[in-house]
């Protein structure tokens, strides 16, 4: 009984939770619009490329030309400066101290050369002119006792030794030759003092000047300032932190955001179409039912690795790029430096007759013709 009524029921009903389970699970899946609509291009023929919205005077990574421990910070982010404001600075203890010592070296260096200079001192030259008038006297008396003594041993035989006729010579030669000397010694003492003395003194003068400005130059490094008029972007330092020289990172960020760059990044596959001067259009991202009219600036013809990458999956990190700068005309007031926007530029050559596939919105480079759906758009605005 139970095999033939029971087990049949059993799996007829196993057998309809089966097939509602499946056409239960068989739903129709909604369509799904993008959260954010993708950019549209404006052109027939594109180059398309991501673009790094940056200050007209590019971004100024400042950075401390001397390590130490930062004191003061005299701005914060989005303050303007002018040329030559402080940003912040550095202690300076040690260097006011070094400060010191160079001004007394030079003061001691410069009062040695004074003292070459303003000789001989009126003292000194008192000093030798008496000694010598005492040596001339001198001089004066042993020759007396020499004439004498020559009289005597001349005169009358005997009166007077050899011995002592030898003594009186010799003592009159050595009262001559004190005299002498004496009398070069005030001579060298009346010159004054020898020139390359003075020059060597001059040099240390020098020296110690320049030892002095090192010093103070290297004080005045210590306060770092803004060496163009910008706007204070970012602030990566505060008091108390030490910082290294180079720096590891920019401790401030400056530039000139009266009017603001986007540098674009285009594919080296897509050089060939890019056309310098063309018309362009920015489109920000989350934003792209505004495009926003660029001016040319101009091309940096050095194409380098690919660095700014967008997030897309896709996306290949292998080529190099050529970078063009464009300047937003005018500058929209919902743009910041740092943004990510996607640039749209004519590809367009003037049409020429002799030159088929050249009309506008006839095909892209490749021939196919030019997308309008939103795929098609979407797909030109990565950046490949």
């Amino acid at each position: 009984m139970i095999r033939k009524l029971i087990l049949p029921l059993i799996a007829a009903g196993m057998l309809g939770f089966a097939i509602w389970h499946v056409m239960a699970a068989h739903q129709t899946v909604k369509k799904v619009e993008p959260p954010i609509e993708p950019a549209r291009n404006p052109f027939g023929k594109t180059v398309a490329g991501a673009g790094l919205i940056e200050a007209q005077t590019e971004n100024i990574n400042v950075g401390s030309p001397l390590p130490g421990i930062v004191t003061k910070v005299f701005v914060k982010p989005g303050q303007r400066v002018s040329a030559g404001e402080p940003l912040f600075a550095l202690d300076d203890r040690e260097l006011q101290a070094e400060l010191r010592i160079r001004k007394a070296e030079l003061d001691s260096a410069k009062a040695e050369l004074d003292r070459l200079e303003k000789l001989p001192r009126p003292e000194e030259v008192r000093i030798k002119e008496a000694r010598v008038r005492e040596l001339r006297a001198a001089l004066a008396e042993q020759k007396t006792q020499l004439e004498l003594t020559e009289n005597s041993f001349r005169g009358r035989a005997g009166a007077v030794s050899v011995e002592e006729m030898v003594r009186r010579r010799q003592a009159y030669e050595m009262a001559k030759e004190q005299l002498a000397w004496a009398e070069a010694d005030l001579h060298l003492l009346q010159s004054g003092a020898w020139e390359p003395d003075k020059a060597i003194a001059r040099a240390a003068v020098e020296m110690a000047s320049a030892k002095l400005k090192q010093t103070e130059t290297n004080l005045e490094r210590l306060t770092v300032r803004a060496l163009v008029d910008g706007e204070v972007l970012q602030v990566n330092v505060r008091p108390g932190e030490f910082v290294g020289a180079p720096s590891t990172q920019a401790l401030i960020v400056l530039g000139n955001i009266q009017q603001l760059h986007v540098r674009v990044d285009i594919d080296e596959h897509d050089v060939p179409r890019f056309i310098p001067g063309a018309a362009a259009w920015a489109v920000l991202r989350g934003d792209t039912g505004k495009q926003y009219p660029l001016r040319f600036v101009r091309v940096e013809p050095f194409v380098i690795p690919k660095k700014s990458l967008t997030g897309d999956n896709r996306e290949r990190v292998d080529t190099r790029v050529l970078q063009a700068i464009f300047a937003f005309d005018p500058t929209p007031s919902n743009v910041y430096v740092g943004m990510q926007v996607d640039v749209f530029i004519d590809a367009e050559l003037p049409s020429d007759p002799a030159s088929p596939g050249t009309q506008h919105g006839e095909g892209n480079a490749n021939g196919k013709p030019a997308s309008t759906t939103a795929e098609g758009n979407h797909n030109h605005a990565r950046l490949r």
